[in-house]
């Protein structure tokens, strides 16, 4: 037989096929595979850019470059010269004051951050002011101060008693007051940042008297523009930087200039990736159950045109080109309707996307194509090297089995290919290896343990007598049909344990990062709280409503050692590493470990010697380990300790934490001043201003914007998160329905063999309804303890946060697969009791 006679034999296959209805089951479940997949890709693509876009008003523009002096003009120069847009700020702590005097007989004065800003800012992200005050909501503006004004946070106003309209003196120079702030999206986590904010023109800064030398100002240069310019230019300056060790310079971006930000994006990523993954799962399930029900449909067929003489490569290839017509077909039909249906589901989420998303890359496309033939060739082609090999003698004999080793080895072939495109689809090698392992090792523990429990089930409950007629029937049929019964067992359970997987994640997820920004998240700090003015601030709060109010010690020291050698920022690389050995570190002393803290490694210290508890963020910035030794110069005093914990904290809770923590020994003699953080309780707005008036060292400083920044894009995130959680759910049970749908005519027939036999139509569905109840249950019993597995492992080792055994698992799996099996048994059921014995078997 020529080439072309090959294409044209399976071209008739192909429409002969297609009219008989044989590849309605295969077909469907492939668009339904390639669908899902790539709906989900799709809008996974299009939530991680508008996330990762708007994520970037976080810090106003694509890069930063930040410095503790002025930049050098051509670093500028390069960005403009690639076609960014570029501006800049300038922030440093100062005091703002009025121009009258209050009680006291002095003018009233305030910590604030000051922030010059020139033409163009932000480049990205909107400014939102209030003409008020009151308006706290506030509209978003353009530009940036007037000449001669400025625009100021709320609680300036009211801890200075001024409104807009009114002066406000900064150094030298009297400004009006003209806007309040309602939104400063890249106002960043810096500590002194969460003092109230002052906005004045760049151009009126040096007319101040601020900026003098000695001052401690950060300069900005802020550069937007196309993903890839703009990436050039990060490299480019990070290069430069370190080159020409440009002192106090770093680089920034999305990536490494909101820790408080990146793991909130981190995390939603890799569950956008998982969900993707899942999908592919079920998708695999369900293609390998229809390619097996058309393959055994075909069998007889093999068989007659092998007594015709046709050769088994000629077979092959017949069938392997008309399969890969079905691929072709079925996958752009699939990535069709995945695009339509990302569109029709993201209008069904309403309000909750308030923003235009970017539009799609090709990557989802090119996924959904791939994953298509990855799945048919790798899952459907193997059955047809069993096919292909079935002896003629089969015409004459049905019991001739066909040879299946080299199906296996296709499977196993496939199978391969299948989880490489897994890791690669899920743009995360640990979470794609550790999903692909786990579902791998699955289905291998899954057949051994489906068969030795249908084994064990039918040796214990077959001989029962208290069983009915049709519970032992079905008994009997299971341990017949062993092979079958393991595979739909298996399908079915790989398919829950996806969907139980995805919903344990999804749930464990969004209760992390409530958790991590709980509604009753701090919004205020009180610093410089001293020693004496302890207890009396702590009253304080507590008479205002303040639920057990804790002052934390604070002591500043400077790292000079690490194991006895003398680090300075010479000694690293990395621009935020020298940042850190350059300046002081809030230390702290305590007893017991705090608890939002998590030790991740070592042991927390007895206190009886001078020990160290370590971030661990920081520890790997600066090349820390266990058992180092660090040397602090604490205002002259040196303290030396060893590494004996790392320590995980959670920035996101709003809550105090230090770097470093040190046992009393070590710190409590040492000058320290005292920190707090706490809610503001209902009615009680004025205690800050109260505890200034009382206290009036202390600074209080203000974390409700920052709140407001990190609960906006959680919002969008668990949004995100939620939507695509329903979506695959409902497209898995779609395709959980193909993949039971496999074994119908298994089905089929045995209810027609019992009905020739003379049994009735009662007996028939009760031995139909206990096989699949049994192979339900048992499947749905696996895929519990296997979500159960799955889910610790990826909450430990990819979400990174702690796993919550949920003992519902079981029993939900149970009672859905059951569910699942039976609705499957009843649509394959529901026409044989109509139709006549013969017919049934006839056609099974």
């Amino acid at each position: 037989m020529s080439r072309f006679s090959v294409w044209t034999q399976a071209l008739r296959m192909l429409r002969r096929d297609w009219r008989a209805g044989e590849l309605n089951l295969l077909l469907v479940a492939l668009v339904l595979a390639v669908a899902a997949l790539a709906s989900v890709s799709f809008l996974a693509d299009r939530m991680h850019a508008g996330l990762e876009r708007d994520a970037r008003q976080l810090i106003g523009a694509d890069v930063l470059v930040v410095s503790d002096q002025p930049l050098p003009p051509d670093i500028e120069a390069h960005a403009r010269a690639r076609g960014l847009q570029v501006t800049h700020t300038a922030t440093f702590p100062s005091m703002a004051s009025t121009l009258t005097k209050g009680a006291s007989g002095e003018p009233a004065s305030q910590l604030a951050a000051i922030k010059a800003v020139d033409v163009g800012y932000p480049l990205r992200g909107t400014l939102k002011v209030s003409d008020d005050g009151r308006d706290t909501a506030g509209a978003p503006i353009r530009g940036i101060p007037a000449a001669g004004t400025v625009w100021v946070d709320a609680p300036l106003l009211e801890a200075l008693g001024l409104r807009v309209g009114d002066a406000i003196r900064l150094g030298t120079r009297i400004f009006k007051i003209a806007h309040v702030i309602t939104q400063e999206l890249d106002r960043g986590a810096g500590f002194m940042n969460f003092a109230p904010r002052v906005m004045l023109q760049m151009s009126d800064l040096g007319s101040t008297g601020l900026v003098t030398y000695g001052s401690r100002v950060t300069y900005r240069l802020l550069v937007a523009g196309p993903d890839a310019a703009a990436g050039a230019f990060h490299t480019w300056a990070e290069n430069e930087a370190k080159t020409r060790q440009l002192r106090g310079v770093r680089v920034e971006s999305l990536q490494n200039g909101q820790p408080q930000m990146r793991e909130t994006l981190d995390r939603a990523e890799r569950f956008l990736s998982l969900v993707a993954l899942l999908a592919a799962m079920i998708a695999a399930v369900a293609i390998t159950m229809a390619a097996r029900r058309y393959t055994a449909r075909h069998t007889d067929a093999v068989a007659v045109i092998k007594c015709l003489g046709l050769k088994q490569g000629q077979i092959l290839g017949t069938f392997a080109l008309e399969f890969l017509l079905i691929g072709v077909i079925g996958s752009a039909v699939g990535v069709a309707l995945g695009y339509g249906a990302h569109w029709l589901l993201l209008a069904s989420l309403g309000d909750l996307v308030t923003v235009t998303l970017p539009a799609p890359s090709i990557w989802p496309a090119v996924v959904g194509v791939t994953a298509g033939l990855v799945l048919l060739i790798g899952f459907a082609v193997p059955p047809l090297l069993s096919l292909v090999r079935v002896a003629p003698l089969r015409v004459l004999r049905r019991d001739v089995a066909e040879r299946a080793v080299a199906a296996w080895i296709g499977y196993a072939l496939g199978a391969a290919a299948f989880f490489a495109l897994l890791v690669v689809s899920a743009r995360d090698v640990k979470l794609g290896a550790l999903t692909a392992a786990g579902f791998a090792g699955a289905i291998v523990v899954f057949a051994l343990l489906a068969a030795g429990g249908l084994r064990a089930l039918a040796v214990s409950l077959g001989r029962g007598r208290a069983l009915s007629v049709g519970w032992r029937f079905a008994l009997a049929v299971l341990e017949r049909r062993r092979g079958v019964s393991v595979l739909q067992t298996v399908a079915l359970a790989v398919g829950l344990m996806a969907l139980l997987l995805l919903a344990m994640t999804r749930n464990d997820l969004i209760r992390s990062w409530h958790n991590a920004t709980p509604a009753d998240a701090p919004n205020r700090f009180i610093i410089n709280i001293q020693p004496d003015q302890m207890q009396a601030v702590a009253q304080a709060l507590a008479q205002a409503g303040v639920a057990d109010p804790k002052l934390y010690p604070m002591v500043r020291g400077r790292l000079t050692q690490v194991n006895g050698q003398v680090i300075d920022r010479q000694t690293y690389a990395e621009s935020r590493a020298r940042n850190l050995v350059e300046r002081e570190f809030n230390l702290s002393y305590a007893t017991a470990q705090p608890p939002e803290n998590r030790i991740v490694s070592g042991q927390w210290f007895s206190g009886q010697k001078p020990e160290a508890s370590v971030e661990e963020g920081i520890a790997k910035t600066l090349n820390l380990h266990l058992g180092d030794v660090l040397r602090f110069d604490v205002a002259g005093q040196t303290v030396d300790a060893p590494i004996t914990s790392l320590r995980k904290l959670d920035w996101s809770s709003m809550r105090v934490n230090f770097f470093v923590i040190l046992p009393p020994v070590a710190l409590r003699d040492m000058p320290q001043t005292y920190v707090t953080a706490f809610r503001i309780p209902a009615g009680q707005a004025d205690l800050p201003a109260k505890l200034v008036r009382e206290f009036p060292n202390l600074t209080v400083v203000d974390t409700e914007l920052i709140l407001q920044q990190v609960q906006g894009v959680l919002d969008q995130v668990t949004a995100a998160v939620e939507f695509l959680f329903v979506f695959t759910l409902a497209a898995g049970v779609l395709v959980l329905y193909a993949a039971l749908s496999g074994s119908r005519d298994e089905r089929l027939r045995d209810a027609g063999v019992l009905r020739a036999l003379g049994a009735g139509s009662g007996v028939v569905r009760q031995t139909q309804y206990a096989e699949v109840l049994i192979v339900g249950g048992l499947a749905g019993l696996m895929a519990g303890v296997g979500a159960i597995a799955i889910g610790w492992v990826l909450s430990a080792y990819v979400f990174d946060f702690p796993y919550r055994f949920n003992p519902a698992i079981l029993p939900v799996g149970i009672v859905s697969g059951m569910a699942c099996a039976f609705v499957g048994g009843w649509l394959g059921l529901r026409d044989v009791l109509r139709r006549p014995a013969m017919a049934t078997l006839r056609d099974a």
